[in-house]
C-alpha cells in the first residue's frame, strides 16, 4: 500500500490515505461484532438453537470445518462405523468451566459445553481428502436439565447447513470401493430425525455422549501445534479435570491396527459400535448381551450364549457367539446384514463394514 500512496499527489496521498484507514476500521469492527468470530453461548442455551450452522460461531469457517477460538478438534480411537462417513469432531467448553474426568462412562461435561460431529463423504474413497461432501453435523448441547441433540443437514452449495427436525435421506456414490472401484457404490444415508437421536445416545432416560470417554481419546491427535496425547492437551488446555497420566488411563486400540491384539481390536469395535445398547444399563440389557470393552463374564459377552429370544434374527443360529464358529454365530449374521429388523447396529447405517466383520470372523475362529 505504501508503494501505490508514493505514486499519488500529496493531496490524493491523504484522501487516500484516510479511505484506507476508514476501510480498515470497518473491517476491524466488522470482525469484533461478527457473531461468528466467537462461540454464541446465549443462541446455543435457547430452547431452540439457531436456523444455520454459521449463526452457532463455533467455525469461524465452517465449510473448511475451521473451528472458531475455543473450540477443539478430537478423535476416536476406534470410530462408529456410519456407512463409510468421514467424520470431524469437536468440542467447546465454556471458559473457566472443565469437563470431570471419568475412568469408565463419558466425561461429565459443564453446562454450556457442545459436542460436535460433522459427517461427510468423498467422491472416491481412494482419495479420501479430495472432492469431500459435508452431509451432515450434529450438535449435543448440554444444557441446565441436560443434553439436547440437534442435526444441522449441508446445502447443495456447500456454504453452510440448516437446522434439520425431522431427518433427511441423501443419495450418496461412494468410488473406489466394492467389488469394482471404478464404479461408484451408490446408497441412501440417513440424516436422524430428533426422537431417533435418544435410540443410541439413550441412557437411564437421559441423552447422554457417547465417544468422549478416556478409553477413546487416551491416543495422539495432531493439533494445529504438534501432535500430543488429547487428555494430556485437554488438561493442559483446562477443558478436562482430574485426568491422571496417560500410561494409567484406560486405553483401547485402532481396530484396523493389526499389531495390536486380536482380541483388543474386536472388543473395542463391538465396544464402541454396539454397547450403547448392550450394556447393563442400556436399552438392549433384556438380551442380557453385553458388548462393553470392560466386561469379563463370558456369556455375558455372548460367547456361548443362546438368545434370549431367537427368530429370525438369529438367522437360525443357536449361540450369539459360537467359539471357533464364525458361521454359526448371531453376531455374526446380524453384523454382515443390511435388513431392518435384523441388522445390527440397526441405526447409523445401511451398509454393513466388511473390514470389521471379517475382524470379527477372525476373533471368534480364534474362541476356544
Amino acid at each position: 500500500m505504501r508503494y501505490w500512496l508514493r505514486l499519488l499527489s500529496p493531496g490524493r496521498r491523504l484522501v487516500a490515505a484516510r479511505r484506507a484507514a476508514g476501510a480498515a476500521f470497518v473491517v476491524l469492527a466488522a470482525m469484533i461484532a461478527s457473531p461468528a468470530a466467537a462461540v454464541d453461548g446465549a443462541a446455543l442455551a435457547a430452547k431452540r438453537p439457531p436456523k444455520l450452522l454459521s449463526q452457532t460461531g463455533l467455525f469461524a469457517d465452517p465449510a473448511a470445518q475451521k473451528p472458531a477460538a475455543g473450540v477443539v478438534p478430537f478423535a476416536i480411537t476406534t470410530p462408529l462405523f456410519s456407512d463409510h462417513a468421514q467424520k470431524s469432531r469437536f468440542v467447546y467448553i465454556p471458559e473457566g468451566k472443565a469437563a470431570r474426568y471419568d475412568d469408565d462412562e463419558a466425561f461429565d461435561f459443564p453446562v454450556g459445553s457442545v459436542l460436535v460431529k460433522t459427517f461427510a463423504f468423498p467422491a472416491d474413497m481412494r482419495r479420501p481428502d479430495e472432492a469431500v461432501r459435508l452431509v451432515e453435523t450434529r450438535l449435543l448441547i448440554r444444557q441446565d436439565e441436560g443434553w439436547h441433540a440437534w442435526a444441522y443437514l449441508w446445502n447443495d452449495e456447500q456454504t453452510d447447513a440448516a437446522l434439520n427436525i425431522a431427518g433427511a435421506k441423501v443419495e450418496i456414490a461412494l468410488a473406489g470401493i466394492g467389488e469394482t472401484p471404478e464404479e461408484p457404490l451408490r446408497f441412501t444415508y440417513s440424516v436422524p430425525n430428533k426422537n431417533q437421536c435418544k435410540a443410541c445416545h439413550g441412557l437411564g432416560g437421559e441423552i447422554t455422549p457417547l465417544g468422549p470417554k478416556a478409553r477413546n481419546l487416551n491416543g495422539v491427535f495432531t493439533y494445529q501445534d504438534g501432535p500430543e496425547n488429547q487428555l494430556v492437551y485437554w488438561s493442559k488446555k483446562g477443558i478436562l479435570a482430574g485426568a491422571p497420566a496417560p500410561s494409567v488411563a484406560p486405553a483401547v486400540p485402532d481396530w484396523r491396527d493389526k499389531n495390536a491384539p486380536l482380541d483388543a481390536r474386536a472388543r473395542a469395535w463391538l465396544d464402541v459400535n454396539c454397547a450403547h445398547c448392550h450394556r447393563r444399563e442400556g436399552p438392549a440389557s433384556n438380551s442380557g448381551l453385553f458388548l462393553t470393552y470392560g466386561e469379563t463374564d463370558a456369556v455375558a459377552l455372548g460367547i456361548g450364549k443362546r438368545p434370549v429370544a431367537a427368530g429370525r434374527g438369529s438367522g437360525g443360529r443357536e449361540f450369539d457367539i459360537s467359539p471357533g464358529d464364525p458361521d454359526g454365530s448371531i453376531l455374526i449374521y446380524r453384523a454382515e446384514s443390511t435388513e431392518p429388523g435384523i441388522m445390527m447396529p440397526e441405526l447409523g447405517r445401511s451398509r454393513h463394514d466388511q473390514a470389521a466383520v471379517e475382524l470379527l470372523r477372525d476373533w471368534i475362529a480364534n474362541l476356544r
